[in-house]
């Protein structure tokens, strides 16, 4: 390899470990602060949110109501093995009924 190749690993490798480095600082920073406590609470769950909102995006209306079945379960039972399993059933019901 040449000079330039190896130049560019170790500026990645310096970038990667510096934006992890700056997670870390900053996370902790962050996290001392006490007004910022109920927003680090909430980020699991707003994160999750965002994660299956973009997986719906553009899927038929079965994967939705499997999603709002998976969310009513979700909110009465908080469980997660209940709620992965009446997704599913959800899902496969729902792609076996000739209107879907």
């Amino acid at each position: 390899m040449s000079s330039a190749e190896w130049l560019l690993i170790g500026l990645l490798a310096v970038a990667s470990y510096g934006v992890r480095l700056a997670g870390l600082i900053g996370g902790r920073a962050i996290a001392a602060n006490p007004r910022l406590k109920p927003f680090l609470d909430d980020l699991p769950g707003c994160l999750m949110v965002g994660l299956v909102a973009s997986s719906l995006a553009g899927e038929p209306i079965v994967t939705w109501l499997a999603a709002l079945v998976a969310l009513a379960v979700a909110i009465t039972s908080n469980n997660v093995v209940v709620t992965m399993a009446a997704g599913l059933a959800a899902i496969i019901v729902g792609h076996q009924l000739p209107f879907f």
